[in-house]
């Protein structure tokens, strides 16, 4: 049985890897049909993995006391909008437009993009974790700086966890999804 669950896998399943042997990821550059539509698409994957690791940085630095907790509160209400706010926009559009797409193209590659809405929707759950804990530590800041201090292990424990789902989610996602867009030519 193919393991799909993002909390176990340790790589795109062997079974979803068809075209990725054929299109291996150190190639990609090199393609002619490495249009620059995709290398958009994997810039916002970089793009949320930094902002992923900015946060959690910050965490861990508060919590050391290497980071005023006035200029971390700042950092994550900043960092932490964009990581989450960004996020749910960029999975909504695969999930109603992009997946889509690439399912009309290659049916057999139905069971990864299913994988992938699976993900985003663990993924809404952890942004909502993210953000009520964000949000309680921004409120407690002001209210009482004392309490807001311990809501950092929280805080650190979902920074963390959004950290290691997005490496393991958005590789995924790249290795399904650009084998495809090459072999059929699309977003060229």
């Amino acid at each position: 049985m193919t393991d799909t669950s993002i909390h176990t896998r340790q790589g795109l399943p062997t079974e979803m890897q068809v075209l990725l042997r054929d299109y291996p990821r150190e190639a990609w550059p090199d393609h002619p049909d490495f249009a620059e539509s995709i290398q958009h698409w994997m810039g916002a994957h970089q793009m949320f993995r930094r902002l992923g690791e900015i946060v959690h940085t910050a965490t861990e630095q508060v919590i050391d006391r290497t980071m005023d907790p006035e200029a971390y509160a700042k950092r994550l209400g900043q960092f932490g909008n964009l990581l989450v706010q960004n996020l749910h926009g960029h999975h909504g559009w695969e999930d109603r437009s992009f997946f889509p797409e690439l399912a009309g193209a290659d049916a057999r590659f139905m069971q990864g993009l299913d994988m992938l809405e699976t993900d985003h929707e663990e993924l809404d759950a952890l942004l909502d974790r993210l953000t009520g804990a964000a949000n309680r530590y921004l409120k407690l800041s002001h209210l009482s700086p004392k309490d807001a201090q311990l809501e950092l292990p929280g805080l650190l424990k979902e920074t963390g966890a959004i950290g290691g789902f997005l490496q393991r989610h958005l590789t995924d996602e790249e290795d399904l999804v650009v084998p495809i867009l090459l072999h059929h030519k699309l977003r060229g």
